[in-house]
């Protein structure tokens, strides 16, 4: 039976597809730390520069640009090559004046030694989340647990969240849809998931649409909060519940659409 709730989610599902034919695409990207990952062809530079970019991916959008831009010029021309030839030592010194909010040269240090550790032991960044990554899994979420894990062991850093605290895990999954998928925005290279585990990088203007359109009734963004969003998307588009995220949080139809569910 075609019931009112079906119905509801093909015309949710209508006006989510106009938005994606209308927003997704390269042109509206910035400004976004998305696109640094554009420089880099090679999949062992994207991984390392999609890791930092979404690390950094909190505060005001300007200041995300200068700070992984500052890092990336001193890892140039080859972050990989720079973080393979490069001791923690050398890494403490090269980012000493670094400073983004609440974000030190030795938050990032270590982060980035981390990144270098996690490499030489399991050959990528994506080897290593594969490790704790199960198909029999409804989401991505174990391995990104694992996976969040693995970037302290070597040495503590602020940047990663852990397991325990509640958080929604936002600029991970963020940096999952950068990997994982591939379209006009997103540039992908990490072929072992399927976009169907993904779970949406819940930030504060998701979560207010998804709160207006009943996809969530948490009220504080935490990692049910992602759960609930997700599984909603998950009922309009079940291969791919994390497409429409890029065109939702362009800021420029944030207050449109939230009126349509």
């Amino acid at each position: 039976m075609f019931t009112k709730y079906n119905k509801r989610l093909v015309l949710v599902k209508e006006e989510l597809e106009k938005l994606y034919r209308r927003f997704n695409n390269r042109k509206f990207v910035h400004p976004d730390p998305l696109e640094f990952l554009y420089e880099y062809e090679d999949l062992r530079e994207r991984e390392i520069v999609g890791l930092l970019a979404s690390s950094l991916a909190y505060g005001r959008v300007s200041q995300i640009l200068l700070s992984v831009s500052s890092v990336l010029g001193k890892m140039k021309p080859s972050p990989f090559v720079f973080l393979m030839e490069s001791s923690l030592l050398v890494l403490e010194k090269t980012f000493s004046d670094f400073k983004y909010r609440f974000t030190s040269g030795r938050d990032l240090s270590n982060l980035l030694f981390n990144i270098k550790s996690i490499i030489e032991e399991y050959g990528s960044l994506e080897l290593c989340f594969m490790e704790g990554f199960k198909e029999s899994d409804e989401t991505v979420i174990p391995a990104l647990v694992n996976f969040s894990e693995k970037l302290c062991s070597y040495c503590y850093n602020s940047l990663i969240p852990l397991s325990g605290g509640g958080s929604a895990f936002k600029r991970l999954n963020l940096f999952l849809r950068w990997m994982v998928r591939k379209d006009n925005v997103d540039p992908g290279g990490w072929n072992k998931i399927p976009p169907s585990k993904l779970v949406v990088p819940l930030d504060t203007h998701m979560y207010r649409i998804c709160l207006a359109a009943g996809f969530t009734q948490r009220k504080m963004i935490d990692i049910q909060a992602a759960l609930d969003v997700t599984a909603s998307f998950k009922k309009i588009e079940p291969d791919d519940p994390v497409k429409y995220d890029f065109a939702l949080t362009r800021t420029a139809i944030l207050g449109n659409f939230a009126s349509t569910f």
